[in-house]
C-alpha cells in the first residue's frame, strides 16, 4: 500500500503545500511541546498537549508529502501515513496509534487515565517525531524550510 493507494481509497486528498504551512504546523508542535512541560498540569492534560504537538508534526510530514488527510479517522490516518512520509519504524507508529486510542479514554472518557510516566513517554515520541519530521523535510522538500 502506498499514499497513492489510500488517495485512490479516499482516504486522503492531494494538498500543495507551501513554507507557511509547515512553518505554522511545526511552530504549533514547538508551542505543544514547551506547554506539556508546563509545571502543575495533570498529566491528562500534559499528555494531550503532547499528542498534539506530535499530531502537528506528523501533519506537517503529510503535507510536505503532497497530501491532506480525509476527515473520516483524521487522526489515524495522519499517524498511520508516518510509515510513507518519514519511513517511520513500525513500532514508533504502533506506540503512537496506541497513545491516540489512550488519548480518546484520557480526553473524553475518564479524567486520571493517563499517568505520569505515560504523559512524559507521550512528551518524548512527540519530540522525537518532531525532530524526525524536519530532518525528512529538510532532506527531500528544503524550500519548505527555512
Amino acid at each position: 500500500m502506498t499514499l497513492r493507494d489510500w488517495l485512490k481509497n479516499g482516504w486522503l486528498s492531494e494538498h500543495v503545500t507551501s513554507h507557511e504551512e509547515i512553518a505554522n504546523l511545526l511552530g504549533l508542535c514547538d508551542r505543544d511541546l514547551q506547554d506539556c512541560r508546563t509545571v502543575g498540569l495533570s498529566s491528562d492534560w500534559r499528555f494531550s498537549i503532547a499528542y498534539n504537538a506530535a499530531l502537528q508534526a506528523a501533519t506537517a510530514a503529510l503535507a510536505a508529502s503532497g497530501y491532506r488527510a480525509a476527515r473520516e479517522a483524521h487522526h489515524y490516518r495522519v499517524l498511520q501515513s508516518l510509515t510513507f512520509t518519514i519511513n517511520a519504524q513500525p513500532a514508533l507508529v504502533r506506540r503512537l496509534d496506541a497513545f491516540r486510542k489512550k488519548r480518546n479514554i484520557g480526553g473524553y472518557e475518564s479524567a486520571g487515565a493517563i499517568s505520569d510516566q505515560e504523559a512524559e513517554e507521550m512528551t518524548g515520541l512527540a519530540a522525537k517525531l518532531r525532530e524526525l519530521v524536519e530532518r525528512e523535510i529538510r532532506t527531500t522538500r528544503p524550500e519548505l524550510l527555512s
